[in-house]
């Protein structure tokens, strides 16, 4: 299966027991209601998926599980984010021994790469798999920025062919479709910014809250284009207080506290992150609930 890197790719969170255990069952319960919802493919062990506290033969038992659930109506795509080139390397080829149809990949872990460096990272490994990359460009949390020079030089690797555009700069869209026109696909990849990058151009999104809300979240794309800008506005008015859970450093507790409202999830995450308590999760249970409470009709 090619990817066309198009439409909506929910980062799913990672479903753990209270003792700590993965939870296929309400897994499976989330991701059914994501392909029902229309969403073009699915993304493994990132942040959201708490990857940090996956054991490796995890990561790959919920790819082989993923993989046989949605049996081929959309591609599995595994993330990526080690601190060494054999490491990633050796993640890409297990990843495609056990069906994955995509990576997902970050710069270099726990070290600022220069441009030399972060280019050879990247063509190291996608010189090691047949599979199709989506680089991720978050320079605000993981410090390495990946400029219009280094996709330049990028070029050369046919299965370099998407990025997550994470810088925070709407106008980012914009200086890659400039540069490369249709060379590659750009996913928005922060949901307050979901309808500005759509709107710019961008071909589709990596998102958060739609594990929780991926009717909401699949209404905005489609809306959008389709040139129904002023629809989709008033639905993305209404998600905008709900989306900037996912610019905080506890969005993995807080969009799973959402993901249990809809009930489609639990609050359970692995330490070292603990359940939110108190005046914390009141708060965000109230921004939660009050946008269940006026959810738009679609």
């Amino acid at each position: 299966m090619s990817i066309q890197w198009t439409g909506v790719f929910p980062a799913l969170t990672t479903k753990f027991t209270n003792d700590f255990q993965l939870d296929y069952d309400l897994f499976e319960k989330n991701l059914k209601v994501q392909l029902e919802a229309g969403v073009s493919g699915v993304i493994l062990g990132g942040t959201l998926g708490e990857s940090s506290v996956l054991e490796n033969r995890e990561k790959l038992d919920l790819v082989k599980f993923t993989v046989e659930k949605v049996a081929g109506k959309v591609p599995v795509v595994m993330n990526i984010a080690e601190g060494s080139t054999a490491e990633a390397i050796k993640a890409a080829n297990d990843a495609e021994k056990n069906g994955a149809k995509g990576l997902m990949l970050l710069p270099p872990m726990r070290y600022k790469s220069d441009h030399r460096e972060t280019v050879t990272f990247f063509g190291e490994v996608a010189k090691s798999t047949s599979l199709p990359i989506m680089i991720y460009n978050n320079p605000i949390d993981y410090k390495t920025g990946i400029t219009l020079e280094m996709f330049e030089d990028l070029t050369k690797y046919d299965n370099v062919q998407a990025v997550k555009e994470s810088t925070r700069d709407v106008s980012n869209v914009t200086r890659m479709i400039n540069k490369f026109g249709t060379r590659y696909k750009i996913l928005c990849g922060v949901d307050t910014l979901t309808l500005e990058e759509l709107a710019l151009g961008a071909d589709g999104l990596v998102a958060g809250l739609v594990c929780a809300f991926p009717w909401e979240t699949m209404a905005i794309y489609n809306l959008v284009k389709a040139g129904k800008i002023e629809e989709a506005v008033k639905i993305y008015r209404w998600f905008l207080p709900i989306l900037e859970l996912d610019i905080h450093p506890k969005l993995v507790q807080y969009i799973k506290l959402a993901e249990a409202e809809e009930g489609i999830g639990s609050e359970h995450v692995r330490p070292p992150r603990l359940p939110l308590i108190g005046e914390e999760r009141e708060r965000v249970l109230k921004t939660i609930r009050d946008g269940i409470k006026n959810r738009p009709k679609l």
